[in-house]
């Protein structure tokens, strides 16, 4: 028994020091805020540890991490965007910008600008760009995560990037 409990362990950090940095990527980027980000992937984990899951490979279970994940991300991200909208309507204030310098404020008006573009494309167009583009996956991994084919996942990865280079040209970024 006790040998089965060390090996689940050194398999659980295993999986943990392979998959966490990718849990991040994902969730910081849809989530814009590293302490969330931080929290979501531990949760992510807590969820598997307290169900005691288990999956037939690494990848399997790698894939269910990071569509839990993504999915927290995005709840995340939803609320915290309803929160501003009624933050700015309550308070009626403007979002303020930093001015200690130049570059500094153009860098972070175009990221700004960027992810604002990225969250105004279709749900299944912006999943795989953040799976491609900030999670580092390739295709046929965000394929078998998604349900998908691989030239499914090229298709959309291509259009989703159109699509966000039209949105960026259209408002001059």
């Amino acid at each position: 028994m006790e040998m089965d409990d060390e090996r689940a362990g050194a398999e659980f950090r295993k999986l943990y020091e392979t998959v966490f940095p990718i849990l991040f990527r994902v969730a910081f980027r849809i989530a814009v805020n590293e302490e969330a980000a931080e929290d979501l992937c531990q949760e992510a984990f807590s969820r598997l540890y307290e169900k005691k899951m288990v999956f037939p490979s690494l990848d399997d279970a790698k894939y269910w991490l990071i569509r839990v994940v993504k999915n927290a991300s995005l709840n995340y991200a939803k609320r915290k965007e309803r929160e501003r909208k009624i933050y700015q309507k309550v308070f009626r204030e403007e979002q303020r910008t930093d001015d200690s310098g130049e570059d500094i404020l153009i860098k972070k008006e175009s990221q700004s600008e960027v992810r604002q573009a990225l969250l105004r494309l279709p749900e299944n167009l912006r999943t795989v760009l953040i799976l491609k583009e900030y999670a580092e996956l390739n295709y046929k991994e965000i394929g078998k995560m998604l349900g998908i084919t691989e030239g499914n996942v090229k298709v959309r990865v291509f259009r989703a990037r159109e699509r966000l280079s039209a949105i960026l040209a259209k408002e001059d970024v």
